[in-house]
């Protein structure tokens, strides 16, 4: 009945219909929930639109997807300025001059690296082991006990000492006063937000919601050539080698009457008898001008069946599982997995977009 049946409405999904129906191709889209758009999915409350399943800011150095995704959206001006608070100590993110400054009084970038070297050496670091020993020699002691670890600790629910380094090696640390902590060339959200953007990238494709497809898998199975699955890969193979580990959040999203709460989209609570990571103010992301704010806490937690997985777990054990997973799915003719869950991997939104419109170009030109 149809050249591709894509299981999952979500931003890889999204992509990959949209370019197979470009080329002529007949395309039925599937997704489990009620709604399109997937994790990027936004509502109206009050006039703002609130980031359902946590803050996603586009940002991208690649021309090609910035330009792809320009047919659908056209972006603001936001930047992503978050704001640490450490026990009511307010401090800058990224890292940067600001950030020292407040932490050590320094004035110069100078002052600021030498104070990281010695707390550096002071920690006996020369070859950075896991994601503690990868912070201190990054940004030095003081910064990494009031600012990472109980941050991602709460974040990861594992001490940072059993963290790989490589989670921490995407953090950006200028000795400038820079504020922006993407280096990206291009970034910004929406305007009227992801919903509305993926709607359009969509528009014209069948679209079924509240489908599961492993519930029914031969019977979805049997309406199309060629399978796209976004979803989990390990709940494809009903986990039989074992579930992967993920982590998952919680949201406590609530109007409040009045017009600003804390002044910034993003703040961080970075110690670690705060019980959520971050609270988000959802209407700085379009600089909102409405008599309402709606705020949301994020709580982290561990996965479990039956939750929604978030962020790939990409330690040593995990990833070698992923990779017995990944070997069945190389048998499977007629299935293509892609996207965050499918490849279990940590991806950006443009790094999500770029594999799909690459995949695509495999499947169809």
């Amino acid at each position: 009945m149809y050249d591709y049946l894509v299981v999952g409405a979500g931003l890889y999904g999204a992509v990959f219909a949209q370019q197979a129906k470009k080329h002529g191709k007949s395309v039925l889209v599937i997704d489990k929930r009620d709604h399109i758009a997937g994790n990027v999915y936004t509502e109206e409350i009050e006039g703002i639109n609130v980031h359902k399943y946590g803050a996603h800011i586009f940002h991208t150095n690649n021309k090609k997807v910035w330009d792809y995704i320009g047919q659908f959206a056209e972006f603001n001006r936001f930047t992503n300025s978050p704001v640490a608070n450490y026990h009511g100590e307010l401090y800058s993110l990224p890292f940067n001059m600001y950030t020292f400054n407040r932490m050590w009084g320094v004035i110069t970038p100078a002052e600021a690296k030498a104070k990281i070297e010695s707390q550096k050496e002071a920690a006996g670091i020369s070859n950075p082991k896991n994601l503690e020993e990868q912070a201190i020699s990054l940004v030095g002691t003081d910064i990494y006990e009031k600012l990472i670890k109980g941050y991602t600790e709460k974040q990861w629910g594992r001490p940072c000492s059993e963290l790989p380094a490589f989670i921490i090696k995407r953090l950006p640390v200028r000795f400038t006063f820079d504020n922006n902590y993407f280096n990206a060339l291009y970034q910004g959200i929406p305007m009227g937000g992801y919903t509305a953007m993926v709607s359009r990238m969509l528009d014209g494709i069948e679209v079924r919601l509240g489908e599961d497809y492993l519930k029914n898998k031969s019977e979805y199975d049997n309406m199309a050539d060629t399978v796209v699955y976004t979803g989990a890969i390990d709940a494809y193979f009903d986990y039989s080698l074992g579930a992967l580990d993920y982590r998952s959040v919680r949201f406590e999203t609530e109007v409040l009457d009045m017009p600003n709460y804390q002044g910034n989209a993003a703040v961080n609570y970075t110690d670690s008898e705060t019980p959520w990571t971050r609270i988000i103010e959802h209407k700085w992301f379009e600089f909102g001008t409405q008599e309402k704010t709606v705020i949301s806490r994020e709580y982290s937690s561990e996965w479990k069946v039956g939750d929604e997985p978030y962020y790939p777990v990409n330690d040593e054990k995990n990833s070698a599982r992923y990779m017995e997973y990944k070997a069945l799915a190389d048998r499977e003719a007629k299935v293509i997995f892609g996207g965050r869950l499918g490849e279990y991997k940590y991806y950006d939104m443009d790094a999500v977009i770029l594999a799909a419109l690459t995949m695509a170009e495999q499947e169809l030109l």
